[in-house]
């Protein structure tokens, strides 16, 4: 079989050893005779996985004990709504850094009753990079941000400060891959689906005095009704769960979320400066603001980009095509991706440079 490198910006790669435990107990979970799919959430095998999932993630970013982690539904856009229901009562602010901060807002927006500031934007700079952010004002309810900007490619590495307003962070394509202190932030939430397992979970990390502030129109959309029952209010999406709890095992093996960092740090960096001394291809991004993770580049030439992306996917590079509001290529680096597949790419690169050099 020819090997391929997978730089989905999600649903994304996965560890392999993590694949092979799954397919190792796809039929039947410890001896049960079950499948992970097939068991109860109400039972016993069950609760461990999710119990040491919890654990696990709880010490992989030393989470604080006074926050309560979910595992929720709905992925990160349900979080645009449940957020605002939950924490807003008059007034909240946004910073705008691309698309999924932009969705972020129009959905806050549609809750009555909640006005909604943008105090800091970098659509000035085409969001290619991240503004400054001002004091956020003290009576604000919440200050929500983008920790990473999957589609442009911009990351804010320390987090603006927010004074005793409380900070809510998405950070969906950079949780474990960027170290944070979680006593920064109010809440946190991130679809799984990039660094942490299939599509379906949604992790919430919620400090305690944040939950039960408003009553929602919604039971599944109530962060206390969620924390009060463990995250078992309905049946969760025990699978994908379950898949989690081995990536946590994985990256604790690793040596934690600093090694991972520094992992990251290290692909990130080949790539980038394979761009930077390179004549035709480009970064559109700030270099401050360069996200590890999520890493956009170009040509400079519409056609010359689809030439580059028909050839790579021909040499087993696939879903490198840049989101459609950006086009160009994009490259996503995230934790399970391979030191080996960054080299492969650079390689793939230089060659296809040169031989569009040679045909000028």
């Amino acid at each position: 079989m020819k090997r391929v490198y997978n730089f989905s910006a999600g649903p994304a790669v996965l560890p392999e050893s993590v694949l092979k435990k799954v397919q190792e107990e796809l039929l039947s979970y410890q001896g049960s005779g079950m499948s992970v799919m097939e068991l109860s959430h109400r039972s016993s095998l069950f609760q461990s996985i999710i119990d040491d999932a919890e654990a696990l993630l709880r010490e992989l970013m030393e989470i604080p004990s006074n926050y309560k982690v979910l595992f929720l539904q709905g992925g990160a856009s349900l979080q645009f709504s449940m957020v605002p229901m939950n924490l807003g009562k008059q007034k909240a602010a946004y910073v705008n850094t691309g698309s999924w901060s932009k969705k972020a807002i129009s959905e806050a927006k549609k809750i009555k009753g909640l006005e909604i500031e943008e105090i800091a934007s970098a659509a000035e700079t085409n969001f290619t990079t991240v503004p400054t952010v001002p004091m956020v004002s003290q009576d604000m309810d919440y200050l929500h941000i983008t920790t990473n900007n999957t589609i442009e490619g911009t990351t804010f590495f320390v987090p603006p400060a927010a004074g005793k307003v409380p900070l809510v962070a998405d950070m969906s394509s950079n949780i474990l891959s960027s170290q944070y202190t979680v006593s920064d932030f109010g809440l946190i939430y991130a679809g799984a689906q990039k660094n942490i397992g299939p599509a379906g979970l949604t992790i919430v990390i919620i400090r305690e005095d944040l939950i039960g502030l408003n009553e929602t129109s919604s039971a599944m959309l109530d962060y206390k009704i969620q924390a009060d029952n463990h995250s078992l209010y309905n049946t969760p999406p025990t699978f994908s769960i379950y898949v989690a709890k081995l990536v946590f095992e994985w990256l604790k093996d690793l040596g934690g979320v600093a090694k991972m960092e520094k992992m990251n740090r290290k692909k990130a960096e080949l790539l980038y400066s394979t761009i930077d001394a390179s004549s035709l291809y480009a970064s559109p991004v700030e270099k401050s603001a360069r996200s590890l993770t999520n890493i956009p580049f170009i040509t400079g030439k519409s056609e010359l980009d689809k030439q580059f992306i028909e050839e790579a996917e021909a040499a087993g590079f696939l879903n490198l095509k840049g989101h459609r509001s950006v086009g160009g290529m994009r490259a996503s680096l995230y934790n399970a991706f391979p030191f080996e597949g960054v080299q492969a790419l650079v390689a793939f690169m230089q060659a296809f440079e040169e031989k569009v050099r040679g045909d000028d």
